[in-house]
């Protein structure tokens, strides 16, 4: 194992894993509501849409709905009666599957499984930002000082270690086997990290408004930042591959900015069941630089992260940044899959260059969720529009950054309703 980079810890301890007979038997019934729900013969309907999908063959629209942030506006605290915190964060996690199965009714297949994930603490750099949160705020305002204040703080930084609890880990997942392994096999896997775009490591590590002046009044620190930050970031997947801990993202999994990882070409050839860089989607994006030139762009971002996405075996890229401006960039991705279409992307412009060759992700606004009135004309007659303009595109319409609803669950489930009539009608 990297030793200097995978380090192993102890995080979780063993009193955290006590769940009451109650918990037991709480947690027991809604697994056994999932199994019920992934059993039904629609759910295998959508994991071959899905495979259609990712493989660019003709379907119609596919629509998912990801509430994130609003979940605790549908599974408020009070909606969980689990005490201890490792059997509170299951139950949330069984409830939400539940939701899904029953409510949203969306394009997300329900699985028969049970995932766990290793216990482990996020990468650390050798330096960390101090979090100032919002006084008042309920949500995730907030603002931080960063920790890289001048040139010379840079020597502090180094390649990422990431610390694991090995032995808490197989803990959970015994003790997920025993409440579930009858009614939901359990599976370790662990998303170990979600983008390889850098960019958002590097504002908290130098603030945003500093990395702009950076870029014309220090370049060639920028480019120092990004070089370590590349190198750092390849040592980490390099790191987790050579020690067996990746887990294939291309059966069911949630991959990129938006939509499902279902494909049959992943993994790739050879794969014996030791999971390679190049068995798994990837995915990299630049939100923090939306303020830049797509010159600047090409010059100081993208560099850096070609040499990571080449590792995989099926890329996406862009979240909320609007791609229109950078595509002659971006298109220079192997393996380029699935590309993000924002809410402030120019959609005629995206669906001209992704054609039927890429998966178009678009994304409408969320705000149109957290409105005081929720407007079903304005929401469909926005969706007709884009799904007009995509037509003969491979597009999936992707709810996402919900940050409220207003505290009315119904508000995701009627715009699935919406979207799924309107994809339908394409």
């Amino acid at each position: 194992m990297n030793d200097h980079i995978i380090q192993v810890a102890e995080l979780l301890p063993e009193a955290d894993l006590r769940f009451t007979a109650a918990e037991r038997q709480m947690l027991r019934g809604l697994a056994g509501r999932v199994a019920e729900l992934a059993a039904r013969p629609g759910e295998q309907a959508k994991r071959r849409l899905w495979l259609d999908h990712n493989a660019l063959r003709p379907t119609r629209p596919v629509v998912f709905c990801d509430p994130e942030t609003s979940w605790s506006e549908i599974l408020p605290p009070a909606a969980l009666t689990c005490v201890n915190p490792v059997a509170r964060g299951w139950e949330f996690h069984l409830r939400r599957e539940v939701f899904w199965g029953e409510c949203m009714n969306d394009d997300r297949v329900v699985l028969p499984t049970f995932d766990v994930a290793h216990v482990h603490a996020e990468p650390d750099w050798g330096a960390t930002e101090r979090m100032i949160e919002a006084e008042g705020e309920d949500r995730t305002a907030y603002t931080w000082e960063a920790p890289i204040q001048h040139e010379a703080d840079w020597d502090k930084i180094h390649a990422p270690v990431v610390r694991v609890d090995f032995a808490a880990t197989d803990r959970l997942a015994a003790l997920a086997t025993e409440l579930f392994g009858d009614l939901l096999p359990v599976r370790l896997k662990t998303q170990w990290w979600w983008s390889v775009g850098m960019t958002w490591t590097l504002i908290k590590l130098r603030g945003l408004q500093t990395l702009m002046l950076d870029l014309t009044q220090r370049p060639q620190f920028v480019h120092r930042m990004m070089s370590t930050l590349r190198d750092g970031t390849l040592a980490l997947i390099t790191a987790l591959e050579q020690a067996g801990l990746l887990g294939l993202n291309c059966d069911g999994a949630y991959v990129g900015s938006g939509g499902y990882g279902w494909t049959d070409e992943l993994p790739a050839a050879g794969h014996n069941g030791l999971v390679r860089l190049h068995d798994l989607w990837g995915f990299a994006e630049s939100q923090e630089t939306v303020g830049i030139s797509p010159r600047m762009f090409a010059n100081f971002i993208f560099p850096y992260q070609l040499p990571l996405l080449e590792k995989f075996g099926l890329n996406c890229y862009g979240c909320c940044e609007p791609l229109d401006e950078r595509w002659k960039v971006v298109q220079q991705i192997p393996r380029l899959r699935r590309v993000s279409v924002s809410p402030w992307s120019d959609r005629a412009k995206m669906a001209e260059y992704l054609g039927n060759r890429y998966i178009l992700s678009m994304k409408p606004n969320p705000a149109d969720l957290a409105l005081d009135v929720f407007d079903e004309d304005h929401i469909r007659a926005g969706l007709r529009r884009d799904l007009e303009v995509t037509r003969g595109c491979r597009v999936e319409v992707i709810m996402k950054d919900v940050t409220t609803m207003l505290h009315d669950p119904r508000r995701a489930t009627r715009w699935v309703e919406i979207a799924l009539s309107e994809a339908q009608a394409v």
